[in-house]
């Protein structure tokens, strides 16, 4: 989602007024393996569970011609074409105009986007935020972004997002039990360091909600925000939420490689 937040030191101001986002209609397809439906407080909800020793997990933002892929079915075709389909593909954190990531984006080891920790307005800012990481040694972790700065690890992805939904299995500060501001949200947990937990609302949620979603139900200590309105989930094929609005990074799951 584009980000209009106003830095410490310097200002981004957008080109133009974005544009409202889209709401797609939902159309009956078929969930991921990994993925079922589950109602939390009166809320559809679709959850993923995936488990690092059978699933592999990437972070993308940009093609082989360092353009972005814009959106998921653009990104599942191309994946395909290169013999790798996904099984599911998410927006995976918020963008600028020119769908730049807002703060830290690491993808296969390198890191093409720095971790912003100024402070502004927005979502992204309602600190603490944080970064949902897969280290080097293929597990996964949920770290506030200043923790995650002064002693950065050796991560193979990495995207960062805010708000924090759960810290240490406390909900952020910031929420109230049941705000009025709804939209469809989504969101990653980690249950453990092999355990990833993707859940996006079917229809508006809290904020609060959201957040209680992954503690309460899906047992997360830890989880991350990513985006609203725009959120979006396909199969690798076909969309299942969302997918009439642009997307910045995008998360992947892969069926796990041999070695």
């Amino acid at each position: 989602m584009l980000v209009l937040g106003c830095l410490a030191v310097v200002a981004f101001w957008p080109k133009r007024k974005p544009a409202r986002p889209v709401v797609a209609a939902q159309v009956a397809v078929a969930l991921p393996v990994p993925c079922r439906d589950l109602s939390f407080e009166g809320i559809d909800h679709i959850v993923c569970e995936i488990d690092l020793r059978s699933y592999d997990i990437g972070l993308f933002h940009k093609d082989a011609d360092s353009k972005p892929y814009r959106s998921l079915k653009n990104f599942d075709a191309v994946m395909s074409g290169q013999g790798r389909q996904p099984i599911l593909s998410m927006n995976a954190g918020m963008y600028h105009e020119d769908l730049s990531a807002v703060g830290l984006l690491v993808e296969d080891g390198r890191q093409t986007s720095p971790i912003e920790l100024a402070s502004g307005i927005g979502n992204f800012f309602m600190k603490p935020n944080g970064v949902f990481s897969i280290r080097a040694d293929g597990t996964a972790a949920i770290t506030e972004s200043s923790a995650y700065a002064a002693a950065p690890p050796a991560d193979s992805f990495a995207t960062q997002s805010g708000p924090l939904l759960v810290i240490d299995g406390q909900l952020h500060p910031r929420f109230e039990e049941n705000g009025s501001s709804r939209f469809i949200r989504n969101g990653v947990g980690v249950r453990d360091p092999d355990t990833v937990v993707l859940a996006i609302s079917r229809q508006p949620v809290s904020f609060g909600s959201f957040g209680r979603l992954f503690r309460d139900a899906l047992q997360c200590p830890n989880a991350l925000y990513f985006d609203g309105a725009i959120s979006a989930l396909s199969n690798g094929k076909d969309m299942i939420m969302g997918g009439a609005n642009p997307v910045g990074p995008i998360l992947a799951v892969f069926a796990k490689r041999q070695p």
